[in-house]
């Protein structure tokens, strides 16, 4: 069974930063993709950015150039750093793995709130 926890929330001010970590425990198979999804209240979860074990990563328009997504295959471990943070990143940021073999699966961390004051 694979259990996602995140750790590196916290409140910070505009233009500041804070970098997020996912540790996975359990047996993942590869190939397999691990990322970060916010959410706020009264609106739908959305990406973040996600990477491939093989290193792939895709963004939302709305963090490029601001966020970076990373991972540590071996403790399998992702992460997310976040600069030049604005008060509209504000939410719950979610972890999550997908698999692919032998079966399709996917997994949710229990969340971490981030709050960027003005």
């Amino acid at each position: 069974q694979v259990q996602l926890v995140e750790s590196g929330g916290g409140l910070v001010q505009a233009g500041g930063s804070l970098r997020l970590s996912c540790a996975a425990s359990g047996i993942i198979s590869s190939p397999n993709t691990m990322g970060w999804y916010r959410q706020t209240p009264g609106k739908q979860r959305e990406l973040v950015a996600t990477i491939t074990n093989r290193g792939t990563t895709n963004y939302a328009d709305s963090v490029k150039g601001r966020f970076t997504i990373s991972r540590d295959n071996a403790a399998n471990t992702v992460y997310l750093q976040m600069n030049s943070l604005k008060p509209e990143d504000t939410a719950v940021y979610y972890c999550r793995v997908d698999w692919y073999w032998p079966k399709q699966g996917a997994e949710w961390g229990q969340g971490t709130q981030v709050t960027v004051s003005s």
